[in-house]
């Protein structure tokens, strides 16, 4: 099993007292980001409250059977009946897209995502299977019984635009961070350094169900199960470590902010190979690539 680096309860970004003024069931990180954790993942509002009909976006779509929950927080977030004026997909497994489909169709709202990404959203391509190799716990064990897709939402299926901007996130960039996914896309707010960094990294250890039943909080690579392209995925670290960003906010585990935070994606970026990347593992032999097709062929 990898090592991972722990972080301590002063790195948190939730704050408790915050929390309980709202009634939306998530934790506000930052001006118009807030995030609320829906059984093993996170599903994140970009906007501030009582924004209104199409004056926010949604980041990623949870688990199956986690619409209602959704659509409960949005309503509470941003108003009665405000629909988002996008769903922006980090990546497309099993874990990210639960409520995609009926959310996209409920709301009639455009879906964005890399390109590269768009064969798992548009009906084409099922991801390659999980690794159960790696990992070494109980949510890696099941990972070859994971849903692999695809899911169809073609109809409202758009490319990221490629100068980097987000649509209904202005103050938004995306970045390509490719590795967990072929396709995956993390998110950068340079005025107060924050990143929505989906699973280029996460901040608890996603390969066991007890870590992940308690969020105990540590800096942790991509889920190993899922990672398909080890080389990428280590890049894909550094690029979001060299930003140095004050506030993270990852598809599983709490969100982390200031000095310690970034301290631990230092080293996590630096010591790579030996924190996060396992020793044997199906894709550390035959990675899973867009440019030869072998990430589309299962």
């Amino acid at each position: 099993m990898a090592e991972q680096i722990p972080l301590s309860d002063s790195a948190s970004a939730v704050d408790p007292e915050v929390d309980a003024a709202r009634n939306d069931k998530t934790h506000e990180i930052a001006p118009a980001l807030a995030y609320r954790r829906l059984g093993i993942v996170n599903v994140i509002f970009v906007g501030r409250p009582g924004a209104g009909d199409r004056q926010w976006v949604l980041v990623d779509t949870g688990i199956p059977g986690t619409k209602g929950f959704i659509k409960s927080a949005a309503e509470e977030r941003f108003g009665r009946n405000a629909r988002p004026a996008a769903i922006v997909m980090t990546h497309g497994h099993f874990d990210h897209i639960g409520a995609l489909e009926d959310l996209a169709e409920e709301w009639d709202v455009p879906v964005y995502a890399h390109s590269l990404e768009h064969p798992y959203l548009d009906g084409k391509a099922s991801y390659p299977p999980g690794d159960s190799s790696v990992g070494g716990g109980a949510m890696a064990a099941l990972a070859r019984l994971y849903p692999r897709g695809p899911v169809n939402v073609a109809a409202r299926l758009k490319s990221l635009p490629d100068d980097g901007s987000i649509p209904g996130m202005p103050d938004w960039r995306w970045l390509h961070t490719p590795g967990h996914s072929v396709g995956h896309v993390s998110f950068w707010r340079e005025s107060d350094r924050a990143i929505i960094a989906g699973d280029a990294f996460v901040t608890t250890d996603q390969e066991s169900a007890y870590a992940v039943a308690l969020q105990k909080a540590q800096m942790h690579g991509p889920p190993m199960y899922y990672t398909v392209e080890w080389d990428k995925a280590k890049s894909s670290v550094e690029k979001l470590a060299s930003l140095e960003p004050d506030l993270v906010v990852t598809g599983h585990g709490a969100a982390m902010q200031g000095p310690e935070m970034r301290d631990a994606l230092h080293a996590l970026a630096r010591d790579f190979d030996r924190i996060a990347v396992p020793t044997q593992g199906i894709y550390l032999k035959e990675p899973a690539r867009a440019e030869d097709g072998s990430a589309y062929r299962h």
